[in-house]
Order: C-alpha cells, then structure tokens, then sequence
C-alpha cells in the first residue's frame, strides 16, 4: 500500500498500475467515484485522472493492516483541472485486500463527493479560453 500511495504521490500512472493485480477492483463509494475492474483499465484511466487531479498528494493519517488487509486514512489534497486548477483538500479511508504476490487486488475507497462540491462551490470560475471571446460564464 505504502508503494501505491508514493506511486500516487509521484504521478506515475505506469508505477500505480504495477502495484495492482491483473483482476484488480478498484471500488468507489462515493458518488462522484467510479468503479473499474481490471488493471488494464485502470491504467487505461489513470493518465487522465491524474490530469484531472493536478498536484495529487495524500498523506497518510494512519495506516492499519492485518494479514492480507489493510486499512488507510488519508488527507487527499489536489488542484481540479476541470474546475479552474480550484484546490481541494478532503479526508477519506482506503481498504485494500492484498493477494499472495503482495499485489492490491481490492481497493474500496471512502470519500465524501458532498465535501468536493462544497469546497468547488466557494472557488471561482474558470478563465475563458484563449481566443475564446468569452467574458465570462455563459
């Protein structure tokens, strides 16, 4: 888990890929998440979330494991592209099942979507396109 989260942190889709399993969930609770089934398409999504999240970096408040499982409480920090580069800062759980080759093969994650659009509410609006004539929102 701990390589999983340096590779978030790094932004590097490749590494974050490698530490999943081949029939890897990736489980959303939230309702902004989505759920994915399988590494190859999770990777094939990685490189635009990670456009998406500008500056992505959790910090780990407190990591709990037994066995095969873990649990992580994280501060999720992050600027949203599609919302003006806005900063956003959110709490959240992860819960991984790890499989014998020390691979993530289910991660759930936990996040108030709620908690997103209130902080994007209170940011402002994006600049208009260059060259796009636009003065303002539509």
């Amino acid at each position: 888990m701990q390589r999983y989260l340096a590779a978030l942190n790094a932004h590097d889709a490749d590494a974050v890929a490698g530490c999943v399993s081949v029939d890897f969930v990736n489980e959303h609770t939230a309702a902004l998440g989505r759920t994915v089934i399988g590494r190859a398409r999770y990777r094939a999504r990685l490189d635009g979330f990670l456009a998406e999240f500008v500056d992505l970096r959790y910090e780990v408040e407190e990591l709990l494991a037994d066995a095969d499982r873990a649990a992580v409480a994280y501060r999720m920090s992050f600027r949203l592209a599609s919302a003006g580069r806005a900063p956003v800062r959110i709490r959240g759980v992860f819960r991984f099942r790890v499989d014998a080759d020390g691979l993530i093969a289910h991660r759930v994650d936990y996040w108030d979507s709620g908690e997103v659009h209130r902080q994007l509410a209170g940011a402002p609006d994006p600049p208009p396109a260059p060259g796009s004539g636009a003065g303002g929102p539509a």
